[in-house]
């Protein structure tokens, strides 16, 4: 059992304490010292006591390790008797998890008992939503060493922590929110180094142990320490060689143009729009200007992501000794190709972030109506500027340029392509990569068994009938990625695409003037965190999702939970209702968001605590020894 909370030697009034002690650490040389501190430590102290509560009941109701517990504890407490060269097969992950729980403890005094083991995840839940309001600020203010702290910022970080596949865990001894604490720690780092020009040794070494650590705590964390942080170190290498910007010619032949374009490309004068003024062609742009630059700049590029390589390194000569990537029960975890992890992402993500897309139903709902109604005609802005078509003589261009021209700007046809190409994908995949883990179907105790039980275990058509439903969910989660009036900072707006484009948007590294006022300065700063990331940036994510998911035959809330943190630091802020700038407005997606996740937590806490039941044979006799089984994710 616990202690008492509100004793003085509790650890609940210790961890307030160190709270405080942290806050005002992070700002002794902050101007605003007392504000800095308050806002840092109010994160920390909502979802330390938020824990801490779910902690108690948990510990009260479920004092005896509870499923995956059941290994997990009783291998820290071997090793907590100093016996570590003992190891249980059936744990899948590395220890990295029971060394810091060993250290952690041993530091503070706590024994190895089910309580303090547990209160361990609950201290690292407390310390992520600080680290997440410090990515939110740096990808809102990436070229600054102020930290300004925005509103947006403070809920991100709050909301990320109360994410309910993640908040649920922390309760229990699970390796999911350590490990996904160390991750974005990792990422913290990134958003660091991409503030100077060439990082110190320092912050390589750095780099180096925060992801040998981030695989510590759990295999396929390569595929965000390597692949994603050092695919966004990549092309944050080819962004810092900054070519000198020359004006667009005139063209006349196809070839013309397109040598053109490839010499600009080759310079690392990449196409790298943010999401917001992307269309289909341009992923497909972005993806082309960063391969020929990462090839044409492949010193500057391995200078700059060498401690990534490191990582992987280390990660190859883990599999290889290992004879897997797999520890322990290597039966039950084969990888394989499992395209439909793809496909479920999408109503997962939208069924936790409902709120998030509220802007763009209403947004959409708005737009609809006026056309239906004719109160306005409908307007197609394509946030595109003039192509060399558009803008010099056609009559000297040969049929192959015009021809390429119009087909790289007919952006309503790329829409309709890549929608039919998404839903006949999905479809396909539907059709001939569906696959059901054994352990799906033999295990109730999780809300994916009655999930796969009630949807696509139902009937074969349904399978099929959600297909559109994936793909309108995933289309929710790219466009909420888009801001709604600000286009994002000059700085990071590099634009090259090889259709002619002639309008000073096109022109690379064009930076913005400094404002010339405190008021124009402080204006720019509340649309900071209006801002959406770089094309480049979401299709890293995606790919890092891709190859995280795929390979795991086994659907669980738990593996979507690092993908969804990284999206949800991306997300912009957007007024709930349009063209309204009224603080109303501005803050009720964020206040919904935090109301819904404390609403779902509530629900699967309640479910978790009050409905045990047990396992019957058909004959009423009890199954698993009589133990009590318990709902949750």
């Amino acid at each position: 059992m616990g202690v008492p909370l509100t004793s003085v030697d509790s650890p609940f009034v210790l961890q307030l304490v160190r709270y405080g002690l942290i806050s005002a650490v992070l700002h002794l040389n902050a101007e605003n010292k007392l504000r800095q501190s308050l806002i840092t430590f109010l994160p920390l102290a909502i979802i330390g006591t938020l824990g801490t509560l779910w902690l108690w009941l948990v510990t009260e109701y479920v004092p005896e390790p509870y499923l995956d517990e059941v290994f997990h504890i009783p291998q820290v407490q071997v090793y907590c008797d100093g016996r570590w060269s003992v190891w249980d097969d059936k744990i899948t992950t590395p220890p990295g998890l029971y060394v810091l729980t060993i250290l952690a403890n041993r530091l503070t005094g706590y024994p190895c008992s089910t309580y303090y083991l547990r209160l361990f995840n609950v201290e690292r839940l407390s310390y992520l939503p600080l680290a997440a309001v410090v990515c939110r600020t740096w990808i809102e203010q990436p070229k600054t060493d102020e930290r300004q702290y925005s509103a947006y910022a403070i809920f991100t970080g709050i909301n990320i922590a109360l994410f309910p596949a993640l908040f649920f865990f922390s309760g229990l001894y699970y390796t999911d929110v350590a490990s996904t604490f160390v991750v974005v720690l990792a990422y913290t780092n990134h958003l660091d180094r991409v503030k100077r020009d060439t990082p110190t040794f320092k912050c390589d070494l750095y780099t180096i142990c925060l992801g040998l650590l981030s695989l510590c705590m759990r295999q396929t964390n390569i595929f965000w320490v390597v692949v994603y942080i050092g695919g966004l170190e990549a092309i944050q290498g080819i962004k810092v060689v900054r070519p000198q910007p020359v004006s667009t010619p005139g063209f006349t032949t196809l070839s013309q143009q397109l040598i053109f374009y490839a010499w600009r490309y080759s310079l690392g004068d990449i196409h790298d729009p943010s999401v917001n003024l992307s269309s289909p062609v341009d992923l497909l742009l972005c993806v082309l200007s960063v391969g020929i630059a990462s090839v044409c700049n492949i010193g500057t590029v391995l200078r700059r992501i060498w401690p990534h390589l490191v990582v992987l390194c280390a990660f190859i000569g883990f599999v290889a000794w290992n004879g897997g990537v797999v520890l322990g029960d290597k039966s039950n975890h084969v990888a394989t190709i499992h395209l439909a992890q793809m496909l479920y992402i999408w109503p997962l993500f939208a069924f936790f972030s409902a709120p998030l897309f509220i802007p763009q139903i209403l947004s959409w709902s708005t737009s609809i109506f006026r056309a239906v109604t004719g109160l306005t005609s409908p307007v197609v802005s394509s946030n595109k500027a003039p192509t060399a078509a558009q803008s010099g003589s056609k009559s000297s261009q040969s049929r192959a340029l015009k021809t390429f021209n119009w087909m790289g700007t007919c952006y309503r046809l790329h829409s309709i392509l890549v929608l039919g190409g998404t839903l006949a994908a999905a479809v396909l995949i539907v059709r001939y990569n569906t696959i059901i883990h054994p352990f799906t179907l033999a295990d109730n105790r999780h809300y994916m068994f009655y999930v796969f039980r009630y949807t696509i275990l139902r009937a074969w058509w349904i399978r099929y009938a959600l297909a559109p439903a994936y793909v309108l969910c995933g289309w929710l989660c790219w466009t909420a990625l888009g801001s709604s009036s600000f286009p994002g900072p000059s700085a990071n707006q590099q634009i090259q695409a090889p259709f002619g484009s002639t309008s000073e948007a096109s022109l690379p590294f064009k930076e913005k003037q400094p404002q010339s006022s405190s008021s124009n300065a402080s204006q720019a700063n509340e649309s900071l965190d209006t801002v959406s990331p770089p094309t480049s940036t979401a299709l890293v994510l995606l790919l890092s999702a891709v190859l995280s998911l795929v390979t795991a035959p086994l659907v669980e809330p738990r593996y979507f939970i690092v993908p969804w943190v990284f999206w949800r630091l991306l997300v912009p802020a957007r007024p709930a209702l349009p063209g309204s700038a009224s603080p109303a407005s501005r803050w009720l997606v964020p206040v919904l968001e935090t109301a819904w996740f404390l609403l779902v937590n509530a629900v699967t806490m309640y479910v978790f605590i009050t409905r045990p039941f047990f396992w019957r044979a058909p004959d009423g006799s009890l199954l698993d020894d009589g133990r009590v089984q318990r709902f949750m994710w």
